[in-house]
């Protein structure tokens, strides 16, 4: 199952469907114009075309699959005095005081120069559940580092 917020939903079947209707036929069309370029056997356009088609029809599957198992996340109905998916997260490094803002996300929607990370890394993972004014020890590849947390807000 995979969690995501409406838009990161519409984001997707939007994709899915500029995926279907205009980089498939384009494929085709590759297939098409390399084929009529001659012998085959010796064709490096049409082998190109034809793995181009082959892993547009597997992202087109996966994307299909992603999208049948989206459960959209209603933050109405959320407690939001904790942290969760879905929530923006302010952060404060308590060794430096670095501030820092994350909105958690689903895989699909992660997004790291746009503040947004996955619910699967090791930061999200460290702060899931939390409150305001608690602080989370968090393993990252350089150690360990500790996150207060300032503020929770769920209207993204």
């Amino acid at each position: 199952m995979a969690y995501m917020s409406q838009k990161g939903y519409d984001d997707l079947v939007a994709k899915l469907q500029h995926m279907e209707s205009v980089d498939r036929p384009a494929a085709s069309a590759a297939i098409a114009e390399a084929r009529d370029k001659g012998d085959l056997s010796e064709n490096a356009e049409y082998d190109a075309a034809k793995e181009w088609q082959s892993k547009l029809e597997t992202q087109i599957a996966l994307l299909k699959q992603t999208i049948l198992d989206a459960k959209i996340i209603d933050t109405r109905n959320m407690d939001t005095s904790t942290v969760q998916i879905m929530a923006t997260v302010g952060l404060k490094n308590t060794k430096n005081g670095m501030e820092m803002k994350y909105t958690i996300v689903s895989a699909t929607e992660a997004d790291h120069r746009a503040g947004k990370i996955s619910v699967e890394t090791p930061i999200a993972q460290g702060l899931l559940g939390k409150k305001v004014g608690d602080t989370a020890t968090i393993r990252v590849p350089q150690g360990e580092i500790q996150l207060e947390i300032t503020c929770i807000d769920y209207n993204i």
